[in-house]
């Protein structure tokens, strides 16, 4: 460990006033006591109390006695303190601490008690934690010799607590997005509190109506027979090709939840298998442990597809052999993968955040920096830039993945394409479309993936509570033939594979009908095709090709990018006629400050109607379940945060040709007349990274769920064309395909790679 390790026996000890267990999210009073030991606390000395930076535990404040997270510190002999609170100021994972400094000496057997949301003079208290964890703690370090040099107590001396789910709030379905309709599927039920937990507190019996027959289906579930709050009906199976979904219904009537699509199809050459490969555990910065995350991801999330990114600098070689080893133990092939990985955490300036994967495991962990891995470890294998790391890896059986996170990734820094097929448009952190478009202003071919680089427990459903991530974890879904590792490396280098915020839509598209066409493999030449799907990169004699594109999604199709590199093609945008004469208004808050860690846009909004009379409202991506949309006669007030992404605030009102919209906040401030916003978008630019409020007209009700469409797309000589789309639902989710890469050329084979 990075903290003085000299006889923290003789350090103190710490306890808490309430054992719990918590429930996420709720509010409460805590008293931490800690008790001095042998040898005391010298003047100027003092103690750290420290939670995991991941934690969005209300901090505390010592200012306002009315105000949530109100603090009072004091020491039982009297001692004068001075104390403060910083965010990430602690060495990692433990980032978010109070500092307390003792004025004058404290002997053995002295206490300081620090009282969290102190509600003697009004304050509600502290508000919890939002996500499970099974051993909360409150890390306290002791300086006990004024060194500024602080020992963190034993563990047995820590204070822990245990947090819970809360009442169910939603419910979830999910349905697999492609079978054979030879094959047998599961579906998975879900209930949530309102922070996003699986909990077990729901006992109801919900009736489940599917769209078509499906053998194996019962007619109703009984939730306390579930697993935390999930529930797996394995088994199921369809008599026809064509779409399915399910709808979980209540004791009223009311439909609880709808599945996603599955696409049924008697012929096809691909199955489609959803993953999140990209979260952290509690042995580096996340939330609980290693096993209990790759079981959530099973049991909870229902992906197919797992990896463990922790930062290498945190990978101590002993828990890299555990994680293999976990790895190799939960890998079910068919059923479960369970993929060896880490995250490279290089600086920007050296090429930024990598995901590496391998195929197998027992293999090296390249290091980035080995500042927080104080074990027996050497540099032997410490990789101080990307192109050191592209070149360890270049005779490994593995894949690399640039990511967004704290650091961003720099992929014009280092590139190999047999390496890194990928990179990561989205995840926890945020929306990042620019690190597409670097790549492909670089000159590379590469696919589109998402994930949710999830540090709260719950890998392939990760919700970003109340703290400083702003989006939903993305999610990525494989287009493979069976659900096995081979399988999966092949299709991942192919970049077969289409990415999404969270959610799980059916999508293809492909061009069909080509000349002459040749698909170039990874490993090595080509192979005659007529079809191109997602993710190939192929020549053809063709002097046009037809995209053709078929979704079929959980929610309404709002808008389709059809895009050709950097250029968009062509705009779709559903229910045209609808739009004109609907009175649904969109007020959309988007984009980021920049690139790096500071990319966080508050937005504080009051929009105020003239001439026009609200019948309704709606909040789209707001994932903070204490943030809330307000209307108060003809003003409408909300705050929230962007990351790269978009939240917004759908408006009914009694009549929007007429009127006027002033929107007044902390960004920017506007107004528009209502009779000048038709089918297209009204765009208030604000700088930054995309940063804008967009007004949108949409229809009263909502828009359809499946699409099919054609793009004629003509073809230039030796002019490679880019082709891909990026889809917008009606609920604020977006999909990205990866490109079709495609030359019209009358030369046999293909040049070489970028």
């Amino acid at each position: 460990m990075p903290f003085n390790t000299y006889r923290p026996e003789l350090m103190g000890s710490a306890t808490l006033d309430k054992p719990g267990p918590f429930v996420c999210g709720s509010w409460t009073s805590l008293t931490l006591t800690y008790t001095a030991g042998h040898f005391g606390i010298d003047d100027l000395g003092g103690i750290k109390v420290s939670i995991r930076s991941a934690s969005d535990q209300t901090p505390p404040q010592f200012d306002d006695p009315n105000a949530p997270g109100y603090t009072t510190i004091a020491a039982s002999n009297g001692a004068k303190l001075k104390y403060w609170y910083r965010k990430n100021s602690n060495i990692r994972p433990w980032g978010n601490t109070l500092y307390i400094q003792c004025l004058s000496f404290l002997a053995e057997g002295d206490t300081i008690t620090v009282t969290m949301g102190d509600t003697s003079q009004g304050s509600p208290g502290i508000r919890m934690q939002t996500f499970v964890e099974h051993a909360y703690q409150y890390r306290v370090h002791v300086d006990a010799f004024s060194t500024y040099d602080y020992a963190v107590l034993p563990d047995d001396q820590q204070p822990k607590l245990q947090l819970i789910p809360g009442p169910a709030a939603v419910h979830r379905a999910v349905l697999p997005s492609l079978r054979k309709s030879s094959d047998t599927f599961g579906l998975g039920l879900k209930a949530e509190d309102r922070w996003g937990n699986p909990t077990p507190d729901d006992k109801g019996t919900y009736f489940l109506r599917a769209s078509r027959p499906v053998q194996g289906l019962p007619d109703s579930v009984d939730m306390s027979a579930s697993n935390g709050g999930a529930l797996r009906l394995d088994g199921l199976k369809v008599a026809s090709p064509g779409d399915l979904f399910v709808e979980m219904i209540n004791d009223a009537g009311e439909v609880v939840a709808k599945s996603n699509t599955l696409r049924s199809s008697e012929e096809t050459p691909f199955r489609h298998f959803w993953s999140d490969m990209h979260g952290q555990s509690g042995e580096t910065i996340g939330t609980n442990t290693a096993r209990q995350y790759f079981e959530f991801g099973r049991d909870k999330a229902f992906i197919d597809i797992c990896g463990h990114q922790g930062n290498d600098f945190q990978i101590t070689d002993t828990f890299w052999q555990e994680l293999n080893e976990l790895t190799a133990e939960l890998n079910d092939p068919g059923h479960y993968l369970t993929i060896p990985g880490y995250e490279w955490s290089g600086n920007t300036s050296v090429g930024g955040d990598h995901n590496v994967w391998y195929r197998s495991e027992g293999r090296p962990i390249y290091r980035a920096q080995r500042s927080l891995v104080m074990d027996a470890s050497t540099d032997e294998n410490t990789c101080i830039d990307a192109h050191e790391l592209f070149g360890r890896l270049k005779d490994e059986d593995a894949l690399i993945v640039a990511h967004v996170g704290g650091r961003y990734a720099d992929v014009s820094f280092a590139h190999d394409a047999n390496l890194e097929p990928s990179v990561e448009v989205h995840s926890s952190w945020g929306t990042f479309d620019w690190i597409f478009e670097d790549a492909y202003q670089a000159g590379y071919r590469v696919g589109i993936v998402a994930a949710s680089d999830g540090h709260k427990g719950r890998i392939g459903a990760s919700y970003p509570g109340s703290g400083k991530f702003g989006s939903l974890g993305g999610l990525t879904c494989h287009l493979m033939p069976e659900l096995e590792r081979d399988d999966l490396f092949e299709a991942f280098r192919h970049r077969r594979h289409y990415a999404t915020t969270g959610c799980r839509p059916y999508i293809d598209v492909r061009i069909e009908g080509l000349k002459a066409g040749r698909r170039r493999l990874h490993s090595g030449g080509t192979e005659a095709v007529e079809t191109a799907v997602i993710g190939d990169i192929l020549t053809c004699s063709n002097s046009e090709v037809t995209l053709d594109i078929d979704i079929s999604a959980h929610a309404g199709i709002e808008r389709i990018e059809v895009k050709d590199g950097l250029d968009v093609l062509a705009h779709i945008r559903t229910d045209l006629d609808k739009r004109q004469s609907g009175n649904r208004v969109r007020v959309q808050c988007e984009g980021a400050e920049y690139r790096g860690r500071s990319r966080r846009v508050d937005w504080d909004v009051s929009l105020k109607l003239d001439g026009v009379e609200p019948r309704g409202t709606q909040a789209v991506n707001f994932w903070n379940a204490d943030c809330e949309v307000v209307t108060e006669s003809n003003t409408i007030n909300w705050s929230y945060v962007t990351t790269g992404g978009a939240h917004a605030v759908d408006i009914w009102l009694d009549d929007a040709s007429k009127g006027k919209i002033a929107f007044i906040s902390n960004v920017t401030d506007f107004e528009i007349e209502l009779a000048a916003l038709g089918s297209e978008d009204l765009l208030q630019e604000c700088g930054g990274l995309g940063k804008a409020v967009r007004v949108t007209r949409l229809p009263d009700d909502s828009m359809p769920r499946s699409l099919t469409e054609q793009i004629f797309v003509p073809l230039t000589p030796e002019t490679e064309r880019c082709l891909f789309i990026r889809v917008v639902f009606e609920d604020g989710h977006i999909a990205w395909t990866s490109p079709i890469y495609v030359t019209a050329t009358k030369r046999s084979g293909l040049g070489p790679t970028p």
